[in-house]
């Protein structure tokens, strides 16, 4: 299988970017990488973890 086809899209990023709770700028590790974190959940969905 090929890396990118788990990688999201900037485009998709985009609309679901502001969907997700925390941000950067937040205290701690909250939203430290909110794009690796979903990839990572949609990996383990279509690899059946």
């Amino acid at each position: 299988m090929r890396p990118e086809r788990f990688v999201i899209t900037d485009r998709s990023w985009a609309l679901i970017e502001s969907l997700l709770p925390g941000t950067v700028r937040d205290r701690g590790v909250t939203a430290k990488d909110n794009r690796l974190f979903l990839e990572a959940v949609l990996w383990k969905v279509r690899v059946g973890g």
